[in-house]
């Protein structure tokens, strides 16, 4: 991975006086920025609603019960990691720094991916070099899709905004089954490529086949189903579950409105680092308590990027602090309704396909 540095500039001082004025604000309130007696009940809940739909599904009498409780099981466990293992690897979820760790191993492994791998990259690629290209492992080196400038146009590209949503069905299928198997052999369709830890592909190997059991072997034991109509279920499942997934963190940084910066051949970016996560996330529906609760903040992506020490429970009391420091430092704050960051996302899939170059659009408040 390509270590970039940062510039100082208008988001220097931005995000100093962010910082110490939501510092102030859990200072006065005498709260921590961690979880409070709210996101305890919700652990609870989503926990509860996992464990409950998976024995209501284990324990059906007709098809179609089977196949509404498997549905609801696999959207409480996707609610679950929007919720609790973000949090949870980001070491907010609790106060505990031991809790937090198991918190995070047990809702991320048991989903049938690795917890070290997603963790480790998520807060030291991802967070850190947001859309620049071989240095955030979340930019697609996909021939597939055609996501930034610097990758070569293909004829097809033109077309990825018709296929892109058959894709998009396909996304936690594949990393399942090749995404994070792939990784083994030092292969992956990010940017950048990793090395993963003897002990963690063992747990990498350990999980998938434990996932493999209760979600598909088990039920084809114990139920008078036969096997197709339950891998049926389990694809339908992965199908909902991606569309879902890309629904919610595809919009925010991939879209007209944001950019993929270039460094240079030092590897310097001409922006400071909270300059960096502004220009590159798109937040939407950032009031809406209902999102809160569903995305665990996911929708407030910016607000995240750059405050990764507050749990997302917090984020609508302090909302009104970073529109005022952000508008101050004359610093755009791109949020919009989640119709209009879906058809950004869309335009750029077009544009990407039609031009070598694209330009990005102007946010205007």
């Amino acid at each position: 991975m390509k270590k970039l540095k940062f510039a100082k500039d208008e988001g220097t001082l931005f995000y100093k006086e962010l910082r110490k004025r939501v510092d102030l604000y859990f200072e006065e309130n005498n709260i921590s920025k961690t979880g409070n007696n709210t996101f305890i009940f919700k652990m609870i809940l989503y926990f509860t609603l996992d464990i409950l739909f998976y024995y209501l599904m284990i324990t059906s009498k007709t098809d179609v019960s089977f196949f509404v409780y498997y549905l609801l099981m696999g959207f409480s466990v996707l609610l679950t990691a929007f919720n609790i293992s973000h949090d949870a690897s980001h070491g907010v979820a609790v106060k505990s720094k031991f809790w937090n760790k198991i918190l995070f191993q047990i809702s991320f492994n048991l989903q049938g991916n690795n917890a070290y791998v997603w963790g480790k990259n998520h807060t030291e690629s991802h967070h850190l070099y947001t859309n620049v290209e071989g240095s955030d492992i979340d930019v697609l080196n996909n021939p597939i899709f055609r996501m930034t400038e610097t990758q070569e146009r293909k004829w097809f590209h033109k077309y990825q905004v018709l296929y892109a949503p058959f894709l998009y069905l396909l996304y936690s299928i594949n990393w399942f089954f090749f995404r994070e198997t792939l990784m083994l052999f030092n292969y992956s369709s990010r940017t950048i490529k990793i090395v993963i830890p003897k002990i963690e592909i063992v747990k990498l190997i350990v999980f998938k086949l434990l996932y493999i059991s209760y979600m598909i072997v088990i039920p084809i034991l114990v139920l008078p189903f036969s096997w197709t109509y339950i891998i049926a279920a389990f694809i339908l499942n992965h199908f909902i579950v991606s569309l879902i997934f890309v629904g919610v963190l595809g919009v925010s940084h991939v879209s007209d409105y944001v950019h993929h910066p270039q460094s240079d051949e030092d590897g310097r970016l001409n922006m400071s680092w909270p300059k960096l996560q502004m220009l590159t996330s798109i937040d939407y529906n950032v009031d809406s308590i209902l999102c809160n609760w569903t995305l665990g903040g996911f929708n407030a992506h910016a607000l995240h990027h750059l405050l990764p020490d507050v749990c997302h429970i917090h984020y609508i009391k302090i909302l009104p602090i970073f529109r005022e420091v952000a508008k101050k430092h004359n610093i755009d704050y791109m949020e919009m309704n989640y119709s209009e960051a879906l058809a950004s996302h869309f335009r750029q899939l077009v544009k990407m396909g039609n031009s070598d170059t694209i330009e990005r659009k102007i946010y205007e408040k």
